[in-house]
């Protein structure tokens, strides 16, 4: 029955047995699954080679005991079959370890030329000239061969001896193997043991330094740790605790960043609305009403912009975690947004227009970032970048593998050395900070938005003329494509 996951999580369930203690069960077990399996073998394999041992030299001992059968020559009324051994030399000859072995010897008739009458021959399979076989005799095994010795004249030997040697040996054999084995399975576990005991001691050490460590200390694990890893397992494991450490450090470097920015960019606005609000409140006048409710809600505006621009640097921050990426037909998504902009730009007197928006331009991208990209783009462009009179173009053209989009000015413009800086956060041009709008937040989010989608940002003077030229390249859909 599985046991039921409560919401306490893995502190909540079932107390589990340690590492350590699992494995060295698992080994120990499979010791002794090998030991006995390995026993059961050399039991299987010794009955075969003893009983093929004992049945030669049973054979071997036929053999000599054919040997010395003599006569049978001249048929009837000639010299009969007769065993040539005295009673001493048959009993040095057939004594087995703790008895005499039985024997017989018949004629051709199947008379009894020699031996015990009681011991009777095996038939003999066509074409075999011996044959084993197993009897009982007196309460005891025995192990008989029927041997047929050619002729003229032909005679049968039997022979049995007493299985009690055989399994004497079987047993002796058994016993020696399996203490051997034993042995050797009592070092090899003790090693085993040892080895793992030192090789799981470096990830003790993890577990205790994770568990000594305050929750507000982020920095990586000590390098001792990682290096006394004996095991590229437990070096694996340090080192994807240190790539944890270093992702949670920056969330929280990031909230805080989060946090301090709109602490210090909310602190001028709203200090700002509270001042016209006390002067409004002062004053008796409606036109001063008036003239600080605009002023309020100018400074709302910023503000809340300010705020936007924030929460979207922090999508972008986290955009690469779960960003979706897919085919996106730009020039639809740049036509849609120009189209949105024209309101604005009109009621400022800009000259809003757009080259190259020719269909089929697909890029691997997501269409909220690219709305992103141009929106902020196109409020740079509308705040800081208006010349005599007022122009903006957005373009778009191929460069292979990339997707080209391009918002031009003809403002003030960019240096070199201002473009780079204008990239990083809150930093701002001179028009910015003469006009006292913005918080220097825009290009950044468009290098981060870009970034994400394997894009970049570039800023450059124009051509021809003063102006500024922001370059945005996207990764084509289909790079072969024209």
């Amino acid at each position: 029955m599985p046991v039921p996951r409560s919401p306490g999580g893995w502190a909540q369930r079932l107390p589990l047995p340690a590492l350590r203690q699992r494995i060295g069960r698992h080994v120990l077990v499979s010791l002794v699954l090998i030991w006995g399996l390995g026993s059961a073998v050399i039991l299987a394999v010794g009955n075969h080679f003893v009983v093929e041992a004992f049945d030669r030299a049973l054979l071997d001992d036929a053999h000599g005991l054919a040997a010395h059968v003599r006569g049978g020559v001249g048929g009837v009324g000639g010299v009969p079959l007769e065993l040539g051994l005295t009673q001493r030399e048959v009993g040095i000859l057939l004594l087995d370890q703790s008895v005499a072995a039985p024997f017989a010897v018949y004629g051709p008739d199947g008379a009894l030329v020699a031996g015990d009458s009681e011991l009777a021959a095996d038939a003999l399979p066509k074409g075999r000239s011996q044959v084993f076989s197993t009897m009982e005799r007196d309460g005891r095994e025995w192990r008989r061969v029927t041997l047929l010795v050619a002729g003229p004249p032909s005679f049968t030997v039997v022979m049995a001896e007493a299985t009690e040697s055989r399994t004497q040996l079987l047993h002796r054999l058994l016993i020696y193997s399996g203490l051997a084995q034993l042995w050797l399975l009592v070092v090899l576990g003790s090693r085993l043991l040892g080895g793992i005991e030192k090789h799981l001691r470096p990830l003790a050490a993890l577990q205790d330094a994770v568990q000594q460590r305050d929750a507000a200390d982020l920095q990586p694990l000590p390098a001792m740790l990682t290096e006394q890893a004996t095991t590229l397992d437990v070096q694996r494991l340090g080192e994807a605790l240190d790539g944890l450490l270093a992702r949670v450090r920056e969330g929280l470097h990031a909230q805080r960043e989060f946090a301090g920015n709109v602490a210090h960019e909310l602190r001028t606005p709203l200090a700002g609305i509270r001042a016209q609000a006390a002067h409004a409140l002062a004053q008796d006048d409606p036109a001063v009403w008036r003239s600080e409710l605009e002023g309020i809600a100018q400074a709302e505006q910023r503000a809340s912009r300010t705020v936007d621009q924030l929460l979207a640097l922090a999508r972008a921050a986290e955009g690469g975690i779960a960003l979706s990426v897919q085919t996106v037909a730009l020039d639809a998504v740049v036509r849609d947004v120009v189209l949105r902009c024209l309101p604005r730009a009109d009621a400022l007197g800009v000259d809003l227009g757009a080259q190259g928006l020719e269909p089929g331009i697909q890029v691997r991208g997501n269409t909220g970032l690219i709305e992103g990209i141009l929106h902020n783009l196109l409020d740079n462009a509308l705040r800081y970048g208006r010349g005599h009179p007022p122009q903006i173009t957005v373009a778009l053209h191929c460069e292979p593998p990339y997707a080209v989009l391009q918002v031009l000015d003809n403002g003030p413009g960019v240096d070199a050395e201002l473009a780079r800086h204008v990239q990083q956060r809150w930093a701002q041009g001179a028009p910015g900070l003469v006009l006292g709008q913005g918080a220097g937040l825009g290009l950044s989010i468009v290098a981060r938005y870009a970034q994400l989608m394997g894009g970049r940002l570039a800023l450059e003077g124009a051509a021809h003329g003063p102006g500024l030229v922001a370059s945005v390249w996207l990764p084509l859909a289909d790079p072969a494509a024209p």
